[in-house]
């Protein structure tokens, strides 16, 4: 059962296109298995129609139709190629996106970077933690999200399981410990940097590069 979810806010900001790549990835990962948030999702969008629709209208240039007729006489655009599937056994929206192999951090997890096409910047990485294993305590300058694929882990401020995204901004300073029944593998993506403490975390950051 998901009990952790996308805020409304980040649902909004989705639904404008204003979320950033790395967090949009994550979020869209959530959405594939929530049907509570793809219809708080749809409701958004069914919102920002009705401001279209009741927003004034401006006026077009004396070209615009003349514009519009030429687009149409324009040769098709190719068609798009059929979308890669790379990774069958992950969820659909990391279907076709190049994940790096993974490298082992010590003590006791794994990390690999998602390469996105359409933002070479954005900081989006998978996570394999061991069972029992606590991560650097950390906080974070912007926020960050994070989506549990498997397995599930604790801190001071509750339990996640698989299917839950959770949100923590700058705020918040804490340390998942993965639960003794298994590993773990999560999906993040920060919007800014994380603030890792101790001198494990100081080894880790340069590595990890989030």
């Amino acid at each position: 059962m998901i009990t952790h979810h996308p805020s409304d806010f980040t649902l909004a900001r989705l639904a404008a296109g204003t979320l950033g790549a790395g967090p949009q990835l994550v979020v869209a990962t959530h959405l594939s298995g929530c049907p509570r948030c793809r219809r708080g999702l749809r409701s958004f969008w069914a919102v920002g129609g009705a401001m279209l629709d009741e927003a004034a209208p401006t006026r077009l240039s004396p070209d615009a139709f003349a514009q519009a007729l030429r687009r149409l006489d324009e040769t098709d655009p190719p068609a798009e190629p059929a979308a890669r599937v790379l990774h069958p056994d992950l969820p659909p929206p990391l279907n076709a996106y190049e994940i790096g192999r993974w490298r082992f951090v010590p003590p006791g997890f794994r990390w690999r970077r998602l390469t996105l096409p359409e933002s070479p910047d954005a900081n989006v990485i998978m996570l394999k933690i061991a069972a029992g294993q606590p991560v650097p305590h950390h906080g974070h300058s912007g926020t960050e999200y994070t989506q549990v694929l498997t397995g599930s882990f604790t801190d001071s401020l509750g339990r996640y399981r698989a299917g839950d995204c959770i949100e923590m901004d700058e705020e918040v300073n804490h340390q998942p410990v993965v639960d003794q029944d298994g590993e773990c593998v999560c999906l993040a993506a920060v919007e800014g940097r994380l603030r890792l403490s101790g001198w494990i975390g100081r080894l880790i950051q340069p590595l990890i590069g989030i």
